[in-house]
C-alpha cells in the first residue's frame, strides 16, 4: 500500500491537540481538489496523549465538526498513545473524570478499540479493523494505545519520584522487543539470534545513514507545486482589471433569483437594490461589492470558500449570499451560478466554534493556495477564543516552518455603543505580531476597498494572512458606498488622501485616521465648516504603506500639526504598535499628538449616553473643536 501513497505531515507548535484541526482542515482541501469529498484517497490521522485528548477542549470542537458539512473528511483515525501518566500526573484521578481517556470519543459515537502496546500483533490487528470501519462508515475512530513511559517526560524528569510504585513495575517489566522476540521463538517463527541480528542491522544502517524503509511513488495527481507563490512582495503589481460591461453582466447574474425561489421580504429588498447597482442606478454598499468581487473571481476560475459562524447570511444582514426559499426551506447560491466552468464558491455556516473553525480554515489555506479561503468572525471580540492558532499559526507559521498561507480574517470592528463584548476585534494584538512582513492588517473603509482588497490578496501571487478589521455599521452608511466605476477601474488603495475640495496651502492640521471613525471626523468637519484641517486614511496599517503615505501627505509638507484619530482607548487600537511608522511619513519637524478615548481596561464602556460623549470628545478633540 506504501508504493502507492503520498505521505503527508503536519509541522506541530508545542501547544498540545491544536494541530487536530488543522490537519482536518488540509486534507478537505484536497478533498475539495479531488471533487470526492467522501473518497478514500486522503486519509487523516492524528496522534494524541492521553491527557491531552480528553484534557484539552479543541478536541471535542473538532469532533463536533466531524459530521458538519463544511468539514467533514470522511472520518479520521485517532491514535491515543496512553502511558497512563500524561505529562507526569502523580495520581490518575487526577486526568480527568471518566474512566478511559478515550471517552470523549463517545459524544460522536465513535468506535473505541482498546489495545495492549505491548503486543504489537493485536495493535496491528486493531489498526487494519480502525481503517476498514473508517473507509466503510465515513466516521471517525479511536485507537487507545495503552501503554507506559518508561522514562521521564523529559530529560530532566525523574518519574519515579512521583510515580514510584508504577516504576517499580516498569524497571522490572521486559520491553516490548523482548516480548515479541521471545513470543517469535515460543512459536518457532525466529529465534533470539535472529531477533538480534536483526536490530543489529538496523542500527548499523541507521549509523551508515542507509534508507531504512521502503521507497514509494508519490501519486502526482496529490501534489502541489507552490513556486508560482515564492518571492512576492506586498506592494506588486497585479492584473486587477475587469472590463466594465463584464462587471455588470457579473453584477446582474447574482442579483437575479429564479421565480421558484421565494424570498423573505427584507432579503428581496436587498436583491432589488444590487439590480439596481448593477444598472447602475444605485451605488454599490458593502454586501454588494463584497459579492461582486467573489463573482469576479470564480468567473475567472479562481475558487472561494468562505465559512464562519453566520456567513451565509452575514452577522450583520448584510451578504445573503445564500437565499433561503420561504416555500419550502431550500436554498439557492446565486454565486454558484456564474457559468458551467466557473470556479467554485463554497459557504459554510460553522458550528459555534473559533479556535478548531480558525485552525481547520488555516490547515485548509496551507493547502490550497489557489483559493480564496476566508474566516469570518460573528463579532471581532469572539476571535480570541482562537488566539492560540493566531500565535502559533497564523502569524509565525511561515517563519518557523516555511508554511505559506493566504487565509483571510474578516474581524467585524467599531464602536457603536454595543459595550465592551461587541466593540473591538482587539486590533493591537495584529499589530504586535507583524514583523517580517508576515500578515497584512487592513482596515477598509468602502465598497471599492473592500471589492479590490480581496481581488489583490487571490490574484498576487503573494500567500500571506490577511486580517481585516470589518464594519458593522458601516454597511449601511449612506456614504459609505461606491460606483460600478470605482470597482471596474480603481485599485485596493493602502493610504487615500482629503476627499473634498479643500486648498492645500490653507490646512493647518492633517487628522490620521482608519476606519468608521473617519465618517464621523469627515461629518462633524462638514458641519463646522472647516477648511483648515485634511483628514487621512491608512487602510493598510501593516505592511505600513510609507510610500503612499507619503504621496498622500506630500500637498501638505508645511503642515506642523498632526494628529492620530482613533476610537479604541490609548492602550488598544493602532497606536502604540503603530506611530513609530506615523512619525516616519510626516514632515520633519512636524509634531503628532493622540485624539481618542483614555487608556482603558475593558475595550469599552457599557452605557450608551457614555459611549457617544467619549465618540464626540474624541472627534472634537482631533478637530480642535471646544
Amino acid at each position: 500500500m506504501a508504493a502507492w501513497c503520498t505521505w503527508r505531515w503536519r509541522l506541530t507548535p508545542s501547544h498540545l491537540e491544536i494541530v487536530s484541526p488543522v490537519v482536518i482542515g488540509s486534507v478537505r482541501a484536497r478533498l475539495d481538489r479531488l471533487d470526492e469529498p467522501s473518497s478514500n484517497k486522503v486519509l487523516p490521522i492524528t496522534i494524541h496523549g492521553d491527557a491531552a485528548v480528553t484534557g484539552q477542549g479543541v478536541v471535542q470542537e473538532t469532533l463536533n465538526m466531524s459530521k458538519a458539512r463544511g468539514y467533514e473528511v470522511g472520518g479520521t483515525v485517532r491514535i491515543v498513545i496512553n502511558n497512563q501518566v500524561g505529562f507526569t500526573t502523580s495520581n490518575p484521578l487526577d486526568a480527568r473524570s471518566t474512566p478511559y481517556c478515550t471517552d470523549i470519543g463517545k459524544m460522536v459515537q465513535a468506535p473505541i478499540f482498546h489495545v495492549n502496546a505491548d503486543d504489537p500483533e493485536a495493535v496491528a490487528f486493531v489498526t487494519r479493523l480502525a481503517l476498514d470501519f473508517r473507509n466503510t462508515f465515513k466516521r471517525d475512530v479511536f485507537i487507545d494505545l495503552v501503554c507506559y513511559r518508561r522514562h521521564g517526560h523529559n530529560e530532566a524528569d525523574e518519574p519515579s519520584a512521583t510515580q514510584p510504585l508504577m516504576y517499580q513495575k516498569i524497571k522490572k517489566h521486559p520491553t516490548p522487543r523482548k516480548i515479541y522476540a521471545d513470543k517469535l521463538e515460543q512459536e518457532k517463527v525466529a529465534t533470539l539470534e535472529d531477533a538480534t541480528e536483526m536490530v543489529n542491522l538496523y542500527r548499523d544502517a541507521l549509523d551508515a545513514g542507509d534508507c531504512v524503509v521502503a521507497e514509494w511513488r508519490p501519486m502526482n495527481m496529490h501534489s502541489f507545486t507552490w513556486s508560482p507563490y515564492l518571492n512576492h512582495e506586498w506592494d506588486e503589481e497585479y492584473p486587477n482589471k475587469v472590463e466594465m460591461k463584464r462587471l455588470q453582466e457579473l453584477a446582474k447574474r447574482i442579483s437575479t433569483v429564479p421565480e421558484a425561489v421565494e424570498m423573505q421580504s427584507r432579503v428581496a429588498k436587498i436583491y432589488g437594490d444590487r439590480q439596481a447597482m448593477a444598472a447602475g442606478e444605485k451605488l454599490f454598499d458593502w454586501g454588494g461589492a463584497e459579492n461582486l468581487a467573489y463573482a469576479t473571481l470564480v468567473d475567472e476560475g479562481i475558487p472561494v470558500r468562505l465559512s464562519g459562524e453566520d456567513s451565509g447570511r452575514g452577522t450583520f444582514f448584510h451578504r445573503h449570499a445564500v437565499i433561503h426559499n420561504q416555500s419550502n426551506g431550500s436554498t439557492y447560491t446565486p454565486l454558484q451560478h456564474i457559468h458551467n466552468g466557473q470556479g467554485a464558491f463554497r459557504v459554510w455556516d460553522s458550528v459555534l466554534s473559533e479556535e478548531a473553525v480558525l485552525a481547520f480554515e488555516y490547515g485548509y489555506a496551507t493547502a490550497e493556495p489557489r483559493t480564496l479561503t476566508i474566516w469570518e468572525a460573528q463579532f471581532g471580540d469572539f476571535a480570541n477564543g482562537a488566539q492560540v492558532v493566531i500565535d502559533q499559526f497564523i502569524s509565525s507559521g511561515e517563519q518557523k516552518w516555511g508554511r505559506m498561507c493566504g487565509l483571510v480574517m474578516l474581524l467585524p470592528h467599531g464602536y457603536e455603543g454595543q459595550g465592551p463584548e461587541h466593540s473591538s476585534a482587539r486590533l493591537e494584538r495584529y499589530l504586535q505580531l507583524c514583523a517580517e512582513q508576515n500578515m497584512q492588517v487592513c482596515v477598509p473603509s468602502t465598497p471599492a476597498q473592500v471589492y479590490h482588497m480581496l481581488r489583490r490578496q487571490a490574484l498576487r501571487g503573494m500567500r500571506r494572512p490577511l486580517v481585516v478589521m470589518s464594519p458593522k455599521s458601516l454597511l449601511r452608511h449612506p456614504l459609505a458606498v461606491s460606483s460600478l466605476e470605482e470597482l471596474a477601474n480603481g485599485t485596493f488603495l493602502p493610504a487615500i488622501g482629503e476627499i473634498d475640495e479643500l486648498d492645500p496651502k490653507g490646512v493647518k492640521r492633517v487628522v490620521m485616521c482608519s476606519g468608521k471613525v473617519y465618517y464621523d471626523l469627515l461629518e462633524q468637519r462638514r458641519k463646522n465648516n472647516q477648511h483648515d484641517v485634511a483628514i487621512v486614511r491608512i487602510e493598510q496599517l501593516y505592511p505600513f504603506p510609507h510610500k503612499a503615505m507619503q504621496e498622500v501627505l506630500q500637498q501638505f509638507a508645511h503642515v506642523k500639526d498632526f494628529v492620530w484619530c482613533q476610537e479604541e482607548p490609548l492602550n488598544q487600537g493602532a497606536w502604540y504598535c503603530s506611530q513609530h511608522h506615523f512619525r516616519e511619513v510626516i514632515p520633519f519637524g512636524a509634531s503628532l499628538r493622540y485624539a481618542g478615548r483614555p487608556a482603558s481596561a475593558s475595550p469599552a464602556v457599557g452605557y450608551m449616553s457614555v459611549h457617544q460623549k467619549q465618540q464626540q470628545d474624541l472627534v472634537n478633540d482631533a478637530l480642535n473643536v471646544e
